[in-house]
């Protein structure tokens, strides 16, 4: 059975009026519609191409890209409302649904929201949920400190942002740790900070203790640069005001502009640092 919400890598079996019929190894055929026939092609060359099901719910290939693929998430916006639920743009020509139970909150057309798409194995339909965190476990988190993962931003929290970890697990990005703005469905890179023994995941957007202080540093070194080689802060400057020129906690930048000190990148002078020749 070829494989809905995904990729297919199929053989060109025949040239119809509709469009091409292509087949995988075990005898499954699907229709890639004229529309996405390549100029050139051969019978028997493989096309790579994505399967779902068509407005008429028959399987169909296309060689357009969905802007995301199932058992995944993505940051969608929402085309229109029906009776039975709402739709959302997925870059494909048929919208993708969501129903009714699967929105966590009544979605409405314009707005964007961050979903995780599956198959529905009573309708064999490819849909969508903002139910996300029905997505996501922790009870076998395995994650070391220092380990950089993929972020997908969630949700805001008072302590922070929860994110989506390697599209498997939910973390927590503590606010002390942000210098950026986040919006729903960001893609970020991310550090693992700690696991906790109940499955809980803390997370940073910065490399931690020593293994941060090189990529902090050469930062300031690119700011010095673009400055005329001195800024006005040092390790006794408001946190805020390097928070606005480096977005990096004063811990951070201390330990940045510590390390260019010894390699003797800078001098730390009375109201700023200089970068020396």
């Amino acid at each position: 059975m070829l494989d809905l919400g995904v990729y297919n890598t199929l053989e060109i079996l025949r040239d119809r009026e509709p469009g091409l019929f292509l087949g995988d190894e075990e005898g499954n055929e699907v229709l890639l519609p004229n529309k996405y026939v390549p100029e050139e092609f051969e019978i028997g060359d493989k096309l790579k191409v994505f399967v779902y099901l068509d407005s008429s719910e028959r399987i169909v290939a296309t060689t357009l890209e969905p802007y995301a693929t199932v058992n995944s998430f993505a940051h969608l916006k929402c085309t229109s409302i029906s009776e039975i639920g709402a739709f959302l743009d997925w870059g494909l020509e048929k919208d993708l649904f969501v129903p009714f139970k699967e929105q966590a909150s009544k979605m409405r057309t314009g707005s964007w929201y961050l979903v995780y798409i599956y198959l529905d194995e009573e309708t064999n339909r490819l849909v969508a949920s903002s139910k996300t965190n029905a997505f996501l476990d922790n009870s076998l988190v395995l994650l070391s400190p220092y380990e950089e993962v993929e972020l997908i931003a969630s949700h805001p929290s008072p302590q922070g942002w929860n994110m989506i970890v390697n599209q498997k697990h939910l973390g927590l990005v503590y606010s002390d740790e942000i210098f950026q703005k986040i919006t729903p469905g960001d893609q970020l890179k991310g550090f693992i900070k700690k696991v906790r023994p109940d499955g809980k995941i803390d997370l940073t957007l910065q490399r931690h203790g020593f293994r941060g202080i090189e990529p902090n540093a050469q930062q300031i070194l690119n700011e010095l640069k673009a400055s005329g080689g001195y800024i006005d802060l040092n390790d006794k400057s408001n946190p805020e005001d390097i928070k606005e020129v480096f977005q990096l906690s004063k811990k951070s930048f201390k330990k940045a502009i510590g390390s260019l000190y010894k390699a003797r990148k800078i001098t730390i002078e009375q109201d700023g640092i200089r970068l020396l020749d």
